[in-house]
């Protein structure tokens, strides 16, 4: 395993994170508990989680994801091995039945306190909100579009002070962003410029891959510039990067089977991509799915990429590709292919 230190900490940590958002509805407990099992011993000491998961979000199974965490700290003893990442929903539709406030400070903290009490631990690592509570363009908008009904009222101070609050009483050590904006990411930045005491964001959790690339064109340079490092989500399009949908197939139990809304990685445009990206992998006998996660995890502004496996030898081969090295052929390849379809499914 490679490793690197969350930007402006000490605090190191693995390149490659386990994502858990499957652990509660398409995996068991008991599965859960040998990804993490299996995660630990190749290495891997970042896990990243969220008070929405399982997903799709239903009230059902709300929070089951950290709930199968807690029980394996509880069981195994091996919180301390562990950088434990979680998040605080949005403002959503879907997320409604947890709350409908924004981030107000008390649903921060309620919603800090609910995850402790879930994960069964004193603290976590890095705490993030999951998602913008503005009207804003992100989970597959391509552009901003303003609409003049949003009511916003910039409370980017006022949050970031309950999360300082949080962080001098040892509740959570760092804090991030997720699903944010090139202005969003610089507002949070420019608070914790102007007023010292609150904390800086250190890390912004953002869908990064073959088929989506938007990380790039402006949020890039802020994470060099800033020293805000990417964890990269759906590193292969919800599985569509491994090559199991093309032909439209749609195998049993699979993802984007089992959940056809989340289609916008099989469809049109990334469709003809992916099948671009197979026939280079092939052609240097190389995995579609280690050649896309291997491309992730060496962008420099990258500092862990965010993994998710609903089977054991899903886990193991993504595991494995931290230590794939790309050649200048295959980089020249993709290049190619993404000049001739750029960003087919952001």
């Amino acid at each position: 395993m490679k490793y690197t230190n969350l930007p402006h900490t000490d605090i190191e940590v693995s390149k490659i994170c386990l994502g858990t958002m499957t652990w509660g509805n398409q995996n068991t407990e008991s599965e859960g508990h040998e990804q993490m099992n299996y995660s630990l011993e190749k290495g891997i000491n970042f896990f990243d989680t969220a008070e929405l998961y399982s997903i799709p979000a239903h009230p059902d199974r709300q929070s089951n994801t950290e709930k199968i965490i807690g029980n394996w700290f509880k069981t195994t003893g091996n919180r301390d091995k562990i950088i434990l990442a979680s998040k605080i929903v949005g403002k959503a539709e879907f997320s409604k039945h947890i709350r409908t406030t924004g981030f107000t400070r008390e649903s921060i903290i309620n919603a800090v306190e609910g995850s402790l009490h879930r994960l069964q631990t004193d603290y976590i690592d890095l705490y993030q909100l999951h998602w913008p509570e503005r009207n804003t363009n992100y989970f597959g908008k391509l552009g901003y579009k303003h609409d003049i009904s949003d009511h916003w009222q910039d409370n980017i101070h006022q949050v970031l002070e309950t999360l300082r609050d949080l962080i001098r009483e040892g509740k959570i050590r760092q804090v991030g962003i997720s699903n944010e904006t090139p202005w969003g990411t610089m507002r949070f930045l420019e608070e914790s410029k102007v007023h010292a005491s609150l904390p800086r964001t250190i890390t912004i959790q953002n869908p990064y891959s073959l088929l989506n690339r938007l990380f790039e064109v402006g949020l890039s340079e802020i994470s060099m510039r800033e020293k805000v490092g990417l964890l990269a989500y759906s590193p292969l399009g919800f599985g569509a990067l491994t090559g199991k949908y093309l032909g439209d197939r749609r195998p049993e139990n699979a993802r984007l089977t089992l959940f056809p809304n989340y289609d916008r990685y099989i469809k049109g445009n990334a469709v003809l991509a992916t099948q671009k990206y197979y026939e280079l992998a092939q052609a240097n006998d190389i995995s579609i799915t280690q050649m896309a996660l291997a491309f992730v995890n060496t962008r420099p502004f990258v500092t862990s990429n965010i993994i998710g496996a609903t089977s054991m030898k899903q886990l193991e081969e993504n595991i494995e590709s931290i230590d794939v090295v790309l050649s200048d052929e295959v980089l020249q390849g993709i290049e190619e292919i993404h000049h001739q379809i750029p960003n087919p499914a952001p």
